[in-house]
This record gives C-alpha cells, structure tokens and sequence, in this order.
C-alpha cells in the first residue's frame, strides 16, 4: 500500500505572480521581458492608474476614475477625490495588496502635477511596498 502524496502548497511567491512586463520591452536578447514577483505587483499597480474606466471594451469595470478629474481645478477637494478614486481602483481590482494609505501634494514648482503616493502591504508575504504615480491635472495649462 502506497502512502498518498503530500498535500499541494504552492510557494508563497506564486501567488505573486509573472508574466510579460508592463510596458512591454524587449531584452538585449530580442526577447520580450518577463518580470514576476513585487516587480509584477508595481507593474499591476501603475497599469491600474494609468488605465481609464471604460478603456477596455471587454473590462469597463477596470481602471482609475481619477482620468474623470484630468481638468478638473487644482483644488484641495480635486486632490481628495483623486485619492479616493485611487484607493477605490487597488482596493478593488488588486487583490494581491492591502493599501496602507494613499496621499497626493501638488510640488510647488508645477501645479498641474499630482504626485500620488501609495503605500501597500503584499498579502504573500506581508513586504510593504511603496509607489509615487505622476498624475497631470489641468493638462496643457
């Protein structure tokens, strides 16, 4: 009589993800680059925020509201729609993270940029991340 095999646990990591890297580009090699584990997570993130609501046809869902705020004025109140819009998207189309919080500053030397700061915690493996999105409001002003 055999003994069953042992029960399957994927690695932690493998929940993390690999695939091609976002934007694509190509190795010195020719061939397209792959990236896997927080680098794929960042990757997700930043593909997120820079994809639009209703940009994809077959995934209207998918995207970042905040693209409905491109002219909207430099206001305080823009700045927390924009990071709510954010936390929004992450929260729900990344499930790989935790967001910790989401902050954004207008730098004084450029008032139609939006630095938006996101800070998350990876589930796997509980590493906190941290991105700065570039996001142009009043764009052309």
């Amino acid at each position: 009589m055999s003994t069953p095999p042992p029960p399957f646990r994927p690695e932690p990591r493998a929940f993390l993800g690999a695939g091609l890297a976002f934007p694509l580009t190509v190795t010195p090699q020719g061939r397209l680059a792959r990236a896997s584990g927080e680098a794929k997570i960042e990757q997700a993130i930043w593909f997120l925020l820079s994809t639009a609501l209703g940009e994809r046809v077959m995934r209207a869902d998918v995207g970042c509201g905040a693209h409905d705020l491109l002219f909207a004025p430099g206001t305080d109140a823009t700045v927390v729609r924009v990071t709510d819009q954010v936390r929004r998207c992450l929260t729900a189309h990344e499930p790989r993270i935790a967001v910790l919080d989401v902050e954004a500053e207008t730098p004084p030397s450029d008032p139609s940029l939006l630095l938006i700061r996101i800070a998350y915690q990876v589930h796997a493996n509980n590493a906190i991340g941290n991105l700065v999105y570039p996001f142009f409001i009043r764009e052309g002003a």
